[in-house]
C-alpha cells in the first residue's frame, strides 16, 4: 500500500548528537516532523521511522502487533547508536511507550528522554472487552487529530483497529512493569486537556520510573497531538534545552555541531 501524503519516514544526517523520534498508536511521521525539522536546523541527526502498519490504511495495522513497532524503533535506535556519539530518544502517545522500552533495554547507550502525552494504559470499559470484541468487531472510532488548534490536522486513521488496540493493551502492561528500570534524565510534557491520554498515565509513569533529573512541564494550551498543537515551540524549546544540558560538548549554544 502507498505511504499517505505526510505519513512518510523522516531522516537527517547532521552532527555528533542524534534524536530517534517515536510516534504514536495508529499515526504517523507526520506528527513528528515540525519537532524533528526544528532539530536538524540547529545540526542535530534526526531519525523517525514510520512503524509498520501505520500510514497507509488501518487495516494494515491489523497484522502487526507490539513486537512489530517496537522492532522498529529499536532498530532505528540502533543505526542512530552507530553513527552518533550521544543519543535521544523522544516520544508522543504510544511512541512514549516505545521510548520508555527502550530507555529501560538500552540503559546508558541512551543520554536522555522526552515524554509528551504519554500513554500508560488503555482505559475503560473497552480494555476489558477488546479480547473478545477484536473477534467481533474489526474496529471502532479513530482517536486521531485530538488538537486544539485551529486548521490543523493528525495524518493517522480514522478507524482504531481492534486486534492492534489489543496489542496496545499488553505492551502497556510489559512497558508498566519495566518502569522502575528507567534512569535516564527524563522531561515529561503532558495536556491537563488532552482526550485520548489521561493525565494519571503520567503521574504512573514519573511514579514508577527511577531517573532523577526529572522535570514536568504542564502544556496548557494543546490537546494530545502537542507537538502540533499551541504549545509546539514550547516542546522543541525544552526538549533543545535538555539536549544542549546533556551534551554540551556536542551541542554549541544555538543547537549546530560544535566543530572537532
Amino acid at each position: 500500500m502507498p505511504v499517505l501524503p505526510g505519513a512518510e519516514p523522516y531522516r537527517h544526517e547532521g552532527g555528533e548528537v542524534g534524536v530517534l523520534l517515536c510516534h504514536g498508536f495508529t499515526g504517523s511521521p507526520q506528527s513528528m516532523r515540525p519537532w524533528a525539522e526544528y532539530l536538524a536546523e540547529r545540526g542535530l541527526s534526526v531519525s523517525v521511522p514510520l512503524l509498520p502498519g501505520h500510514g497507509t490504511r488501518w487495516q494494515d495495522m491489523q497484522l502487526t502487533t507490539w513486537h512489530d513497532w517496537y522492532a522498529e524503533v529499536d532498530r532505528a535506535l540502533r543505526e542512530l547508536l552507530e553513527r552518533c556519539r550521544t543519543v535521544f530518544v523522544f516520544g508522543l502517545s504510544m511512541g512514549g511507550a516505545l521510548t520508555l522500552r527502550l530507555a529501560a533495554q538500552h540503559g546508558d547507550a541512551i543520554r536522555g528522554i522526552v515524554l509528551v502525552n504519554p500513554g500508560n494504559k488503555v482505559h475503560g470499559l473497552a480494555a476489558y472487552a477488546l479480547p473478545v470484541a477484536r473477534h467481533l468487531v474489526p474496529s471502532t472510532k479513530g482517536i486521531a487529530s485530538d488538537i486544539a488548534k485551529e486548521g490543523v490536522a493528525e495524518v493517522g486513521y480514522d478507524r482504531v483497529p481492534l486486534h492492534a488496540a489489543h496489542s496496545l493493551r499488553r505492551f502497556f502492561r510489559t512497558v508498566d512493569a519495566q518502569l522502575p528500570q528507567v534512569t535516564q534524565p527524563v522531561v515529561l510534557l503532558h495536556s491537563p486537556q488532552d482526550h485520548v491520554v489521561p493525565p494519571v498515565d503520567s503521574a504512573r509513569i514519573l511514579s514508577r520510573i527511577s531517573s532523577t533529573d526529572v522535570k514536568e512541564v504542564l502544556l496548557e494550551q494543546s490537546y494530545h497531538v502537542a507537538t502540533l498543537d499551541h504549545d509546539a515551540e514550547r516542546i522543541f524549546d525544552e526538549s533543545l534545552a535538555f539536549v544542549e544540558r546533556l551534551a554540551p560538548d556536542l551541542v554549541d549554544g544555538k543547537g549546530s555541531r560544535s566543530g572537532g
